[in-house]
């Protein structure tokens, strides 16, 4: 499991946690997200502009 951070607005998905609020269940893997997906604070990010900042 790891965390993504936003470059933006620093916004993080921990794949441990997910984000339940978008849909997303503890244990979903960032690889897993939609292509399509941007980052829910800000919605400027898409998933490839995410950085793995750390191993939750």
């Amino acid at each position: 499991m790891a965390v993504y951070e936003c470059p933006g607005c620093h916004y993080r998905y921990d794949e441990a946690k997910g984000d339940e609020h978008e849909g997303y269940p503890p244990a979903t893997l960032f690889a897993t997200l939609p292509e399509d997906f941007t980052c829910p604070d800000c919605g400027v990010r898409y998933k490839e502009d995410f950085v793995r900042i750390s191993d939750s």
